[in-house]
């Protein structure tokens, strides 16, 4: 069974930082494309980051280029996404996914096949 497990999130204040985890099972973590998306209330699903371990490749939202930065623990089934100078704008539900092999994977969410159920990233001005 492909589960997703995120944690990291909190509250912070403008400028600080938070890193999240997403704790991937059930898959063989290689093969998979891994995206954080986001979700404020009222608006729509965001795509923020991704990695392929496969090919090294890693996408980044224009809104956090710079700021947040994706990485993953192949030994620990983990992808990390690092956000630095935190902003109000970023606070939001925080998912992460997982996009079968063969799928293009990046920032666009029907993309993704599995989720997890995400974790709450509020940024206080």
């Amino acid at each position: 069974e492909v589960q997703l497990v995120e944690s990291g999130g909190g509250l912070v204040q403008a400028g600080g930082s938070l890193r999240l985890s997403c704790a991937a099972s059930g898959f063989t973590f290689d093969d998979y494309a891994i995206g954080w998306f986001r979700q404020a209330p009222g608006k729509e699903r965001e795509g923020v980051s991704s990695i392929r371990r496969s090919d090294g490749s890693t996408y980044y939202a224009d809104s956090v280029k710079g700021r947040f930065t994706i990485s993953s623990d192949n030994a620990k089934n983990t992808v990390y996404l690092q956000m630095n100078s935190l902003k109000p704008e970023d606070t939001a539900v925080y998912f992460c996914a997982a996009s079968r092999p063969g799928r293009l994977g990046g920032l666009d969410f029907h993309e993704y096949d599995y989720w997890g159920r995400g974790t709450q990233v509020a940024v206080s001005s």
